[in-house]
């Protein structure tokens, strides 16, 4: 069994001081490694120890494979833990890190490797009996080959990358006149983003909602942390999610996360990942997108829902300890709900604005949970993502949590940069999303309605 005493962590922003503290909590010793544009980041001066792993840009930094392993032997480090983004979901990555002699606080490479490859998902999800959306088995290789599908399946259709994720590589695709540019615009983004070009075909489907499933596994075992409600979103990209779903009837519940972990169990998954879906709650009925094989940003919805601690799990699991709960002893209380809040302008199509936080003040009280790396005078880099902090709060029901977010939301003071802030407020007052009557584009085609920036969602 491997032991953990340094973790390395190869990443940046709320997610690295997440796992700082986690590491805290368990007595382990903490290396940061750090660009040099974060090197006056709370990360940097949270960790026992930093390393400076490159120049801003992410490839020379966060992304240099070299340069993070070098740091974490230069360090004493016994693992590394990759977060999320960046190289949490880099199978190469993973491999390299246990050459070096580093425990890779994640899946098993070739688990990574595998879940990785949406086509390649897919396949698994019909092998293990679990619903897909109508589609290509297979990246397809010809327009010939696509059109074929689609005109099969029906239009609308999604062209979309096998590798990646975030909405990059992503196609809604109306009519077989529009399907040859849309194959290669999909293409040319997945190659430029992912390194990998392959795109497939899956009926699209209107409206529905997004729904994952947290799961758990030690190699061994594989035990569900019920589901997140990921609905609310822009450009495929989540915006808000909610636990547990609204939209779930406890039949529906129990068959997604039923499936969930048969998934994760007919590959034998060790640590912490999400199986995801879209649900159509009129028919109640659900079809898998993809796995991911790493921490995601929303997990302290769950960890808000079950009292578990994810990362400080995945670090137990990472070390060689067995899965510490049977699925009959997870339980769930109340309701929780999370919002993204980023360094982006709504008004011009959610368009990122980095720039300096004059003032930053979070909110707390009852229930209510910020995970951010922000603080006032921290210079947000234009080099990483937009995202300044995540809101979490929780409440008995879902009618309390979401009057607690509100009431949280007006607490939060951010200047120096146009944020969600307002965007949110907002949100937490609209009929449609206080009756939960909700789809994956209601932010495009309801909220923003006739906006001048409807258009860039």
């Amino acid at each position: 069994m491997p032991t953990i005493n340094t973790v390395f962590i190869a990443n940046r922003g709320e997610i690295a001081v997440r796992i700082n503290r986690a590491c805290r909590d368990l007595g382990i010793r903490t290396v940061q490694g750090y660009s040099q544009a974060d090197a006056d980041s709370l990360a940097v001066r949270l960790a026992d120890e930093a390393v400076c792993i490159g120049a801003a840009a992410a490839k020379q930094s966060y992304l240099n494979h070299a340069a993070l392993i070098a740091g974490a032997k230069a360090s004493g480090a016994d693992a590394i833990h990759p977060g999320y983004g960046f190289l949490s979901e880099n199978a190469e990555f993973a491999e390299q890190c246990e050459a070096a002699g580093l425990v890779y606080i994640g899946s098993q490479p070739s688990v990574i490797r595998l879940m990785g490859d949406k086509a390649a998902a897919r396949k698994l999800a019909i092998e293990s009996g679990v619903p897909v959306s109508q589609g290509s088995k297979e990246p397809v290789s010809t327009p010939e080959e696509a059109a074929e599908i689609a005109n099969r399946v029906g239009y609308p259709v999604l062209v979309k990358a096998s590798a990646g994720g975030g909405g990059r590589g992503m196609r809604v695709v109306s009519s077989e006149g529009d399907l040859r540019e849309s194959l290669e615009r999909a293409s040319m983004e997945a190659a430029a983003a992912f390194g990998n070009g392959a795109v497939y075909i899956e009926k699209y489907l209107h409206p529905v909602r997004h729904i994952e499933v947290q799961v758990l596994g030690d190699g061994k075992r594989v035990v569900h942390v019920g589901e997140r409600d990921c609905t609310i979103q822009r450009r495929h990209q989540k915006l808000v999610e909610e636990g547990p779903s609204p939209a779930l009837t406890p039949a529906l519940r129990g068959r997604i996360t039923e499936s969930a972990v048969a998934i994760a169990s007919k590959v034998g998954y060790r640590s912490a990942g999400t199986v995801e879906y879209i649900v159509d709650a009129a028919r109640q009925e659900f079809y898998f997108i993809e796995m991911n094989t790493r921490i995601q940003v929303e997990h302290p919805v769950t960890e808000m829902l079950s009292g578990l601690d994810l990362v400080a799990l995945q670090i137990r699991i990472a070390a060689g300890e067995p899965l510490p709960l049977e699925q009959s002893q997870i339980a769930f209380s109340g309701h929780a709900i999370e919002c993204r809040i980023n360094a982006e302008d709504p008004e011009k199509g959610f368009l990122p604005r980095p720039g300096t936080l004059t003032e930053y003040s979070a909110p707390s009280g009852p229930g209510v949970r910020v995970d951010s790396h922000a603080f006032p005078g921290y210079v947000l880099p234009p080099h990483y993502d937009s995202l300044i902090a995540k809101l979490i709060v929780w409440g008995a029901n879902r009618e309390e949590a979401r009057a607690r977010m509100r009431r949280a939301l007006t607490e939060f003071r951010v200047e120096g940069v146009p944020t969600t802030l307002k965007f949110h407020q907002r949100l937490m007052t609209e009929p449609d999303f206080i009756s939960s009557d909700v789809h994956t584009r209601y932010v495009k085609e309801t909220m923003w309605a006739g906006h001048p920036a409807q258009h860039m969602l």
